[in-house]
């Protein structure tokens, strides 16, 4: 019988997790044995593979991309809510917004998942416009970017149930900017969702093509990297902002050893590092 725990051998697991970490840098610690076995279990099993190790042996040899991306998309969290922890919603209203006067905005949701974060920003673009006519005049562009493919198809449909609706979002929000489609799921309104653009993008690999932004939100994704990785996607991610450009952190993530790179602005409560 299939066991997807005696699959994981040690030395399997091992050449696993130096797999993942080369082709999209997520780091698993020494005792994440069961994590694997449970998202890949049915995996391996489906496509006959006793030990870990024969699924590394066919990734490795690189011809069967739809695998590759089943097996990232597993290993893949894709946890998020709406308007999550809220500080750096109320930044980007009170603070960023009304810097961006009669000029371009441009915003990056990297890690977006299954777009709740792009949308709350959307959201937030939406309500200062109305309570400042005049100040956003000359568009605002949003790009939402994750390593998940069959995530971005989710957010790009626009489209929740009740459930996730219910997370993080007030009733008069809800009826605000969402459509009913039924009675269970809900429509981002179209003035929102068409300010936001969703692409693939490894974070590890080269992002330069995207452009240049104002705002990067990269938030609770940088824990599941090495230090090192860490490091050169912030660099990578200063030279993608424009001068005096903001980028958001998770909560528990920090900035560190970049000094030369960004400020810290203190928002009481919140922060948000401005690249110098």
């Amino acid at each position: 019988m299939f066991s997807s725990t005696n699959a994981i051998t040690p030395a399997g697991y091992d050449r696993f997790r130096k797999y993942l970490q080369k082709v999209c840098g997520i780091s698993l610690s020494e005792n994440k044995q069961y994590l694997v076995a449970s998202r890949l279990g049915k995996l391996l099993e489906r496509e006959g593979f006793n030990r870990i190790e024969a699924l590394v042996d066919t990734l490795e040899v690189g011809r069967n991309k739809a695998l590759k991306e089943e097996v990232i998309n597993a290993m893949t969290t894709n946890e998020t809510l709406w308007f999550r922890d809220s500080h750096p919603f109320n930044i980007l209203r009170e603070k960023i917004l009304p810097e961006m006067k009669d000029r371009p905005l441009k915003i990056w949701s990297a890690a977006s998942s299954t777009g709740q974060e792009p949308y709350s920003i959307s959201m937030v673009i939406e309500e200062f416009k109305a309570s400042k006519p005049g100040v956003l005049r000359a568009g605002e562009r949003i790009v939402a970017t994750d390593i998940c493919t069959n995530i971005l198809q989710h957010a790009k449909q626009a489209e929740y149930d009740s459930l996730a609706i219910a997370r993080g979002l007030g009733a008069d929000m809800q009826r605000k900017y969402f459509d009913k489609v039924n009675d269970s799921t809900w429509r981002v309104k179209r003035n929102l969702s068409t300010r936001v653009e969703f692409k693939f993008l490894n974070l590890i690999e080269p992002f330069s093509t995207l452009g240049k932004f104002d705002v990067i939100f990269c938030r609770n994704v940088l824990i599941y990297f090495t230090a090192e990785t860490k490091l050169d996607i912030l660099r990578r991610m200063h030279s993608c902002l424009n001068p005096g450009g903001y980028l958001f952190l998770g909560g528990s993530e920090a900035l560190s050893g970049l000094s030369s790179h960004f400020d810290i602005v203190q928002c009481h409560p919140g922060i948000v590092y401005k690249a110098k």
